[in-house]
C-alpha cells in the first residue's frame, strides 16, 4: 500500500495503515531497558523475509490543547518499529512505509506495554530446535537462509539444528527437565542416536557435559594428537575420513572419527619419511616407528667433528654477517617488515645447514649403520641415526667393541690413539692367554683369587684411582655393548624415562640430557680396551664430569603406583637438597603437563597458592578446558609448583618466611606426597 492511501484514524479499535516516520516511542511503555542490537537484528530479518506478522499498538499523540498531532505513540511494537527503522537505514524501505497499527484509547497503555511483555511464555528450546530442523528438512532451507530469514548467525543455526538432530528420546527427557540444555549440548556432537542413548545409559551420578563429551568421543582421536597433527585435516578427510566438530565448544579442530584410517595415513607418511632419509643420507637401513624403540638392543655410533669445506665455510661466514648487519640495523625496529622477517628466516636456515656439516658419520658406519623415524608429541619428525644390528658388526678383531642396548656411543678417540696401540695391547692379552691356559683351572682361580685382595687393599689406600676405576666401570657399560671390560662389581641400571612421561625426551630438558650424552659418546674411544687410558689421562674436572654423569643417568626417583618406597623418595629429596633442584628451570604447569589432567578444585588451588585467591575466584565459574587454559596463563608469570615438583628445603624456607594457613597446607601436602 502507498503512502498515498494510509488512512489516518483515531477511532480506537481501529485497524490501520500509518506511515513509519509517524509513529515514536511511547513514554508509557513499561519496557525501559533498550531492545538489544541482536533482538533488532532479529526483528529486521524475519520483517524482510515474512512481513510484520503482529500489528503494533498505537494511541494518538495529542498537544497541549487535546488535538491529535497525527503523531502516534507505539504502546506495544517498539522493536519491530525500530527494525523498520534499521530497514531504512539500510535503504530497503522508505520512512514513509506504511505499517499495519492498531488505535488502542481505552486501556492504559502503560499497563498493555506491561502485559505484553509479562503475560506470555517463551517457546520451549526443544520446539525452536525441532522446528529449525523441520525448516532445514522439510524446506531445504540452508544454514545461511534460515539465519537471514530470523536475524541470526549461521554458526547459531548450525547450533540449533544440531541439537534438533539429538535423539528424540533425550529431546524428551530434556523437555522433562532431566537434562540440562548444557548435557544436551554434549550429546549433539555425536549424531548417531544409538551411541547418544548408550552414552546416557552409562551415565551414573556424574552427569557432566564434559564427562558425556568424553565418553561419546573416547573412541576418536582429537584433533591436538600428534597423529592428527602430524597427517593434517586436509589429507585426512581427501582419505575419506569424517571429523567430528563440536559446535558448542572450542574443540581446538575436533575429532577424527576414523582411528584406523588415520593410523593408516601415519604408518605411510612415517614409511615415506624413513625411505626418502635412507636415500637421502646413505643409510643402510630406515625403520618408522610411533614411539622410539628403546629395547632396540643395538650399538649406536655418533658423528665425529670435522672441518668445513672453503666454500661452505665462505657461505657460512657471509650469511652470518648478513644476519648480524640485518640485526642491527633492525635493532629500533617495532616490528620487522615482512621480506626482512622472511630473511632473516633463510638466513636461520642456512646457518643451521651448514652448522650441521661440523658434525658427520664415518661413512663405513653409514654403509652399515641405519635411523630410527619416530614421531615425536608435537606432530613433527624426529631422526635417530647410527644405530648397527648385530649382523653388521665385523668380527671379534676387526673392529671395535663399542656400544650399548639403548643410549650406545661409537666415536673416533679424542686422544688420538692409533691402531697400532690397540694391536699392542691386543697381542699382549693374547699372551697371557696362552701362560694361563697352561695351569690348571683351580690353580688360577686361586691365584687370582689372591691377586684380587691384593687390589682391593691397594685401591681402598688410593681414593683418585678409585674413582678412575669407578668411573671406567660405569663408561664401559653405559658406552660399550658386552664388552665385559669392567673390573668392579658396579652395574649402572639405565631405565628408560620414556616409557613413563610421554614426550619427556622431546622437552628442552630431554634434549638438553640428549645433546649431553651424545657429547660424551663422541669422545669415547672406539675400542673398549682403550678406555682406561681414556679416562685416566683425562684431567681431573672432566674425569669427574664423565662419572656425574654416568651416575646421573642411573638416578631413579620415579614413583610407581604399585611400589611403596618410602626411603627411596626420602633420600631423592636429600639429592634434591644437595643439587639445589629448582624444576621451574625443566618444568611448567600447563594446560598439557600438569593442569588438564587434574580436577576443577586442584586448579583453583594451584591459583590461590601461586597468584591469587581474587584471581582463582575469577576464574571458579570456567569449565574446566577453559579454566585450565587460564590457569596456565596465570601461573606463567610465577614459579608455582605442584608439591610433587617442589625440592623440600625451598618448601620449609617457605614456611619460614610466610608461616600462614596456605603454606603450611603446602609443606603437609609435600610430606604426603613423599610418604
Amino acid at each position: 500500500m502507498s503512502a498515498k492511501n494510509v488512512e489516518i484514524a483515531t477511532a480506537s479499535g481501529t485497524e490501520s495503515f500509518i506511515p513509519l516516520n509517524k509513529l515514536k516511542k511511547s513514554p508509557k511503555n513499561a519496557r525501559k531497558t533498550p531492545h538489544s542490537e541482536a533482538s533488532i537484528e532479529a526483528y529486521a530479518a524475519s520483517i524482510a523475509a515474512k512481513g510484520i506478522l503482529q500489528n503494533l499498538v498505537v494511541e494518538p499523540e495529542l498537544d497541549g490543547d487535546g488535538a491529535a498531532t497525527g503523531f502516534y505513540f507505539v504502546t506495544i511494537g517498539e522493536g519491530r518499529r525500530l527494525a523498520q527503522l534499521l530497514r531504512v537505514k539500510r535503504k530497503e524501505i522508505k520512512k514513509t512505509e506504511p505499517i499495519r497499527c492498531v488505535i488502542d484509547t481505552a486501556n492504559d497503555p502503560h499497563e498493555i506495554s506491561l502485559d505484553e511483555n509479562v503475560t506470555r511464555e517463551n517457546m520451549h528450546p526443544a520446539d525452536q530446535f525441532e522446528a529449525f530442523k523441520k525448516l532445514a528438512d522439510e524446506r531445504g532451507l540452508g544454514a545461511e537462509e534460515i539465519a537471514a530469514r530470523f536475524g541470526v548467525t549461521p554458526h547459531v543455526v548450525r547450533q540449533r539444528l544440531r541439537l534438533g538432530a539429538v535423539s528424540p528420546k533425550l529431546i524428551q527427557i530434556y523437555r522433562d527437565g532431566d537434562l540440562a540444555l548444557d548435557q544436551l549440548m554434549a550429546f549433539a556432537i555425536a549424531e548417531d542416536h544409538a551411541r547418544q542413548e548408550a552414552v546416557y545409559e552409562r551415565l551414573s551420578y556424574n552427569r557432566d557435559a564434559s564427562t558425556i563429551r568424553r565418553l561419546l568421543t573416547e573412541t576418536h582421536v582429537a584433533a591436538t594428537d600428534r597423529r592428527a597433527i602430524f597427517v593434517g585435516a586436509e589429507a585426512y578427510t581427501e582419505a575419506g575420513g569424517t571429523i567430528l566438530r563440536d559446535l558448542f565448544t572450542e574443540d581446538r579442530g575436533g575429532y577424527f572419527e576414523d582411528v584406523a584410517l588415520l593410523d593408516l595415513l601415519v604408518t605411510g607418511k612415517l614409511g615415506r619419511a624413513a625411505d626418502a632419509l635412507r636415500e637421502a643420507e646413505g643409510w643402510k637401513w630406515t625403520q618408522a616407528h610411533l614411539d622410539f624403540p628403546h629395547a632396540h638392543g643395538l650399538r649406536r655410533t655418533y658423528p665425529h667433528p670435522v672441518e668445513l669445506s672453503a666454500d661452505d665455510q665462505a657461505a657460512l661466514d657471509a650469511a652470518q654477517a648478513e644476519f648480524n648487519s640485518l640485526t642491527e640495523q633492525q635493532e629500533t625496529a617495532e616490528e620487522l617488515p615482512d621480506e626482512v622477517d622472511a630473511r632473516f628466516g633463510e638466513l636461520e636456515t642456512e646457518i643451521e645447514r651448514l652448522e650441521a656439516k661440523r658434525q658427520a658419520y664415518d661413512p663405513d658406519y653409514i654403509a652399515r649403520s641405519g635411523a630410527f623415524v619416530i614421531l615425536n608429541h608435537d606432530g613433527t619428525v624426529r631422526v635417530e641415526r647410527g644405530f648397527i644390528r648385530t649382523e653388521d658388526e665385523r668380527p671379534q678383531g676387526e673392529t671395535e667393541q663399542a656400544g650399548d642396548a639403548s643410549e650406545s656411543a661409537d666415536a673416533e678417540s679424542s686422544d688420538g690413539r692409533s691402531g697400532e696401540e690397540g694391536d699392542g695391547e691386543a697381542d699382549q692379552s693374547s699372551e697371557e692367554e696362552e701362560n694361563d691356559s697352561s695351569l690348571s683351572d683351580i690353580l688360577v682361580r686361586d691365584l687370582s683369587a689372591h691377586r684380587t685382595l691384593g687390589l682391593r687393599l691397594n685401591l681402598s689406600e688410593q681414593p683418585d684411582v678409585a674413582v678412575v676405576t669407578v668411573t671406567h666401570a660405569l663408561a664401559a657399560q653405559i658406552f660399550y655393548l658386552g664388552a665385559e671390560a669392567h673390573v668392579v662389581g658396579i652395574h649402572p641400571v639405565n631405565m628408560a624415562l620414556a616409557s613413563h612421561a610421554d614426550g619427556i625426551e622431546d622437552t628442552p630438558a630431554g634434549k638438553a640430557w640428549a645433546d649431553r650424552h651424545a657429547n660424551w659418546a663422541r669422545q669415547m674411544p672406539r675400542d673398549v680396551t682403550h678406555l682406561w687410558t681414556f679416562v685416566s689421562e683425562l684431567d681431573h674436572d672432566s674425569r669427574m664430569a664423565l662419572l656425574a654423569h654416568c651416575v646421573a643417568l642411573t638416578v631413579n626417583a620415579v614413583k610407581l603406583p604399585w611400589e611403596r618406597k618410602p626411603r627411596t623418595q626420602a633420600t631423592a629429596d636429600r639429592l634434591a637438597e644437595a643439587v639445589s633442584l629448582d624444576m621451574n628451570g625443566y618444568w611448567r604447569p600447563t594446560v598439557r603437563t600438569y593442569l588438564g589432567r587434574i580436577t576443577k578444585a586442584r586448579i583453583l588451588e594451584a591459583v590461590r597458592e601461586g597468584v591469587s585467591h581474587e584471581a582463582a575466584d575469577r576464574i571458579a565459574d570456567m569449565k574446566k578446558p577453559d579454566m585450565a587454559e587460564a590457569a596456565e596463563q596465570l601461573l606463567a608469570a610465577t614459579d608455582w609448583l605442584p608439591a610433587l615438583m617442589r625440592t623440600p628445603k625451598a618448601v620449609q624456607e617457605l614456611v619460614k618466611q610466610t608461616p600462614t594457613d596456605a603454606t603450611e597446607a603446602h609443606a603437609s601436602a609435600y610430606a604426603d606426597a613423599a610418604e
